[in-house]
Order: C-alpha cells, then structure tokens, then sequence
C-alpha cells in the first residue's frame, strides 16, 4: 500500500510541474484560448436566454422553476407540511421502523467498507440519514454561498433576498422527488454496496413504463455529463479556488506554490475519497456542520452588532422585491437575480445529491426524500440569507457600493474606485464588524472547496462506474484522474475548461427533469407507505 500510495504522489507530482510549467510558459494561455469559443458556445447553450416580457431568462432557470413550481403543488407544499417529518427522521425517531439502529463508527476499512456497517447493506444502504445530508450539502454549500450571493445582492438589491428564499422553499419540493427516487431505484451489489442516482432512475423507472429507450439515453447522457462537471466545476475549480485563497493568507505567489498546494490537497482528498461513501459521510457529517456553523455564527455576530437595523434591513427586502429601486430592472428583473443564484445554488433539480442520498440505510425511499427537504432549506434559506443580510447591514452602514453596479460578477467600491469580486466583499463586510475575520473566512472557503471536492469524488464515481463497469480497474482510474484534476486546478487556471465543465453541472437539469416529469407519481406512492409506517400501518 505504502509503495502505491508513493507511486501515486510522484505521479501527481510530476503533473503539478508540468502543469505549473505549462502555466509559466504561457501554455495554458494557449489552450484557454483555443478552448474558449466551445466552452462560450456550450455555456450559451445551456444557460441559453428565452425573451419574457423584455427579459433574457435562461432555459434551464425556466425549467427549474417550474418544475420546483409545480412538484410543489402537487405534493401540498412539504416545505411547510413536511419539514417537522423531516427533522424528526433525521434525527432518528422513525429507526426502529427503519430496521435499524445506530451504527458503531470505525476508521478500519475492509475493501473500501467499514466492518461495523456491513450487515444489513443489502436490504438498507451504507449510511444514516445525516451522513447522506451532510455528504449532499457539502457538495452544494460552497463559494457560491459567499460570493455568488454577495455578488446576487449586489447586482439584484435587497429584494432579491425574497426570491433566493421563495426558491429554495419550492426547491424542496424538487428534492423530495428526486432523492425519493433515487433510493427507490437504486441498485445494491453482491457486497452490500449502493449504486444509485439518478442514472439508475432514469434507467429502471423509465423502463418499468414501457420506455427504455428513452430511459437509457437520458441516463447515459446525465452520466457523462456528471462525470465531466466533477472534474471540472466539483473539483479543478474547487482546488483552484483553495488554492488561491492559501496563497493569498500566507503571502505566497509565483514558483511551486500552487503545485505544492494542490499535490498537498489531492493527497489529503485521496486519503478520503479511498474509503468510499462511508469514509466521505463519516468526514462531511463532521466537516459540514462545522463549517456551517462558524459562518452562520458569525453572520449572527454582525446581525446582532446591527441589531436595530434588522427591521430596517427586511423592509428593504420585502419592499425590494416588488417595487425594487431603479437602475434593478424592475420586479422581474430582481426576481430573475434571485431565482437564478438559488437555483444554481442548491442545484435542487440537477440530481447530483441523488447520489448521495441513495445510499442511505432505509427500507423507506420516502424517509430519505423528506430528509432532502433540509438541503436547500440549509444551504439557500438559511446560509444564502445570513450571507446577503451581511451585506444589506454593511451596505447600510457604510454606503460601500451602489447596488446595481456590477460588472462581470464583480462589485464597484464607491470609495476606492475599484471592482471587487464577491468573496472580497463578503470579507469586507465581515470585517467592518469582526477585525480579521477574513482569515477564518478563508479557512472556510478552504473547507467549503474541500468538502465539495470529495462529494464530487462519490458523484462522479458513480457515474462512471454506470458507464464503464463496477470493477476495481474503473474505480481506481476515475480515482487517479480525479486527483489529477485536483493538482491541474491548483496549479494553472484554465479558465475555458472551468466554464466548460461548470456548465456541465447546470446541464445535469435537462436529463434529470425529463424523468422527474414521467416518474413523480412513484413518490407520492412511496409517501403514502412512509406515512403509513409511521402510524403503524404498513401496506406492502
């Protein structure tokens, strides 16, 4: 083990050189430059705009929206009816029902699995309900948090804080479905192993209707582009951003440093990601709450700081979002800012947590759906909102910036002249009330990239068992690439292959939503049975 573990460092070694050479000699420049035109074209294509009442809304936002619109509908708004169900399975009230208890943790792998976990994986899964939500929330809480929303707010003024939280209350809805699916139609090999997503969906549940064609286009389709979005935009971009952000804190710049780093980071995320779901749930159960729980206890410091400004700051957030200040493109305009930062978000309807949350122990697909309810509650409701009301109460007491002027998802400073990017006005906003913070808010971007990179890892893998084979020879080859991509990104900034790859993410939607559409009334049966047993009921 010891030599392959040497073998595998020397190899991501020798990449991050010839990638911080290539970087150094222009080369990447080169390739960016070449790539660029496909990448601008595919972006334009996924995000491509449909004129509505003199607005460009992007298709695959329209899509999202109305799915979320209606799944919310049709399911009686279990955002609200629901989350009480939610928290009470999480929590583990509902186990016994479950057919299980509590499982002892153990670090000991046996073939990639945790001895304490083996025995009832064929019938149940491979972890909790809470590793499965913190495994799917890290792979959606990140920089977007932080400086996609600042940026939002911004671009969209306070109102669009309104429309961030309306669309991460009817993305739950989109979660229910899709994670209820996920463990309804997952597959479980000879060894207990879970294999789920929405892949397995679109493949199985399509062909119990009579359309496995259909079916098995859709699948091989969210495959692949699963695959490329977590080498790109799951992982080379994560490791670039850290990598960054390490730079930037200790004063490093030009020669090894980012090879350095990004050796360092795959290394650490190889360590992890060896031990499959269940080495990855047990870190993000630790990792996320963690994390989220120093930024949502600073948010509170500032909130309180500002604390008679609150009423003030939800004033200009209701009145914002529908009779918005000018120069902000009207209600619509702030509608779409806000839609679209939380739709891309908590990436509700892309299917990607899917994945995680199939390989929950549960003899009730259901009783994972609902627990997807809390993701974008967490990672929208909660975290996006605590990040915009910093910037609403900065903006207030200082007058940094005119809202609405933006350029290129950066920020003019009305002081200095100067355009900022989201995360430097974020740590400009934490720092008027909390001296130094943004050196424990780059820890938590390190964090954030980190744990998005590993739940990537378990996506991307899935997929690519899906398409290539579940033997050791794929596994080790998808894990080998993956660490590549982590030095590549650390080490040179190809910007193209980024937005090629990130694109990939938001494309996830097309596939995913056509089986949604054909496969949600397999929810609502499964609902029903859940529900059931819990009353004591069962009906098989």
């Amino acid at each position: 083990m010891k030599k392959y573990l040497l073998l595998l460092i020397g190899m991501l070694s020798s990449m991050g050189m010839y990638a911080q050479d290539a970087a150094e000699k222009g080369i990447d420049e080169k390739v960016n430059d070449a790539f660029m035109p496909v990448a601008t074209w595919w972006e334009n294509t996924v995000l491509y705009p449909v004129p509505i009442a003199g607005y460009d809304i992007p298709i695959v936002v329209i899509l999202l929206v109305i799915g979320a619109t209606f799944f919310t509908v049709y399911f009686g708004f279990p955002a609200v009816t629901k989350f009480k169900l939610a928290i009470n399975t999480v929590r583990g009230k509902y186990d016994e029902i479950e057919g299980h208890g509590v499982e002892k943790s153990d670090v000991n792998i046996v073939d990639g699995d945790l001895p304490d976990t083996i025995r009832d994986e064929s019938q149940e899964g491979e972890v909790s309900h809470f590793q499965a939500l913190a495994t799917a929330v890290s792979g959606t809480v990140g920089l977007g948090n932080i400086a996609g929303v600042a940026v939002a707010i911004a671009v969209g003024g306070p109102g669009a804080t309104f429309w961030m939280i309306v669309c991460g209350l009817i993305g739950m809805s989109t979660k229910l479905v899709e994670c209820t699916l996920g463990v309804k139609y997952r597959d479980v090999g000879p060894d207990g192993t879970v294999y789920g997503g929405p892949m397995y969906y679109l493949k199985r549940g399509l062909a119990a209707q009579n359309k496995a064609i259909l079916g098995k286009v859709l699948a091989v389709i969210f495959a692949i582009l699963c695959v490329g979005a977590s080498f790109g935009g799951g992982n080379a971009f994560q490791s670039n951003q850290a990598a960054v952000q390490i730079e930037s804190m200790l004063g490093l710049s030009g020669g090894a440093s980012g090879m350095i780093i990004g050796v360092i980071l795959a290394v650490i995320v190889g360590i992890v990601i060896i031990g499959g779901i269940k080495r990855i749930a047990n870190i993000t159960e630790k990792i996320v709450p963690f994390m989220a729980g120093i930024y949502i206890l600073a948010s509170l410091v500032v909130i309180f700081a500002n604390i008679k400004y609150v009423g003030d700051a939800f004033g200009m957030i209701f009145s914002g979002a529908f009779t918005p200040l000018a120069g902000l493109g009207g209600v619509l305009g702030v509608l779409i800012v806000g839609f679209q930062r939380a739709a891309f978000s908590n990436e509700a309807g892309a299917g990607s947590a899917a994945i995680a949350h199939s390989a929950v122990k549960t003899k009730y697909p259901a009783s994972e759906g609902v627990v997807a309810l809390l993701e974008p509650f967490i990672d929208t409701v909660v975290i996006c909102t605590m990040t915009a009301l910093v910037i609403i109460f900065f903006n207030m007491d200082a007058g940094a910036f005119e809202y609405g002027n933006s350029v290129s998802s950066t920020v003019l400073i009305t002081e200095t002249g100067q355009y900022i990017g989201g995360v430097d006005l974020t740590s400009m906003a934490f720092d008027s009330v909390i001296p130094g913070f943004r050196y424990i808010l780059t820890v938590a971007i390190i964090l954030f990239a980190f744990s998005t990179m590993i739940s990537w890892s378990y996506y991307g893998l899935q997929s690519w068992k899906f398409l290539f084979g579940r033997g050791k020879k794929a596994d080790i080859v998808y894990k080998v690439l993956f660490l590549l991509f982590v030095v590549i990104g650390a080490s040179a900034t190809l910007d193209a292959v980024i937005k090629f790859s990130d694109a990939m993410i938001l494309a996830l939607v097309f596939p995913n939503m056509i089986g949604l559409l054909f496969l949600f009334p397999r929810v609502r049966e499964e609902m029903t049975k859940y529900v059931n047993a819990i009353k004591g009921v069962v009906k098989n």
